[in-house]
């Protein structure tokens, strides 16, 4: 017993020591982006890492997630004799919930551990270090504009997730099940509201950015300069992103709707 609480305590220390220390590496960061941005072309070289690299997944998911959602949405909405609603059930699913927060989980999972491996191994072979040496400062070089393409690239990421989710509902609510074009198109526009839905879903695509970005720097940046080290870094930044993302999307709902 004494040694499971031992474990106990020691676990919870290091937990507040790391939260502690993800804070204060907040903190220097964005205390480090003004350089960052203005050398935008850092930060646009890494928005092609990590969100133009990132649209074959994006897309692809985003078309069967709302294909699924037509099949699904029909069949439910059939029941209650309601099947001309497949648009706006569509829509707002995509709006309010799964767009970002699949986006964010496949951004995490694809271009999340792709930061976390790339700093930890420049880490581990010590081109921090050396731009310490030569007055770089490895913060400003290397981390933030990182970050900021991260931050930047997620709601684009979302938007794109939503716009081919909708026309994959389109595909099989219109051209499969044979659903009236203009009452999918119709529906969908008297049910979405611009504020209410559209808008709070890009409030918790950027969250969910801002949110995955600094994990996944932060993990690389602490990252044992070893090969182990780099792989245990990696997969913290794609479970924690995921649980993070989840909590975060439970917080904003509540707030939001």
């Amino acid at each position: 017993m004494l040694n499971l609480l031992r474990g106990m305590g020691h676990s919870l220390v290091d937990a507040v020591w790391k939260l502690g220390f993800i804070c204060r590496f907040m903190g220097v960061l964005l205390a480090q982006s003004g350089q960052s941005l203005l050398r935008f072309r850092l930060v646009v070289r890494e928005i092609y890492f990590a969100g133009v690299m990132s649209l074959v997944i994006i897309v692809v998911s985003g078309l069967f997630v709302g294909m699924v959602l037509g099949l699904q949405g029909y069949t439910t909405l059939a029941r209650f004799g309601s099947a001309d609603a497949l648009g706006a059930l569509v829509a707002l699913s995509l709006l309010r919930e799964l767009g970002p927060v699949l986006a964010a989980l496949l951004f995490a999972s694809r271009s999340g551990s792709a930061i976390t491996a790339e700093i930890g191994l420049m880490k581990t072979t010590e081109q921090l270090d050396a731009m310490a040496v030569m007055a770089v400062n490895p913060i400003a070089r290397v981390v933030a504009p990182r970050f900021w393409a991260g931050v930047l690239s997620m709601p684009i990421l979302a938007a794109i997730f939503n716009v081919t989710g909708i026309f994959g509902g389109y595909f099989v609510g219109v051209s499969m099940i044979g659903l009236d074009e203009g009452t999918f198109w119709s529906q969908m526009q008297n049910a979405v509201d611009f504020h209410e839905d559209v808008l709070n879903g890009m409030i918790k695509s950027a969250v969910f950015g801002f949110a995955v970005s600094l994990i996944a720097v932060f993990e690389g940046f602490d990252a044992r300069p070893t090969a182990e080290g780099v792989s245990s870094a990696t997969t913290r930044t794609v479970v924690t992103s995921a649980l993070v993302i989840l909590a975060l999307d439970f917080v904003l709902t509540a707030f939001m709707f």
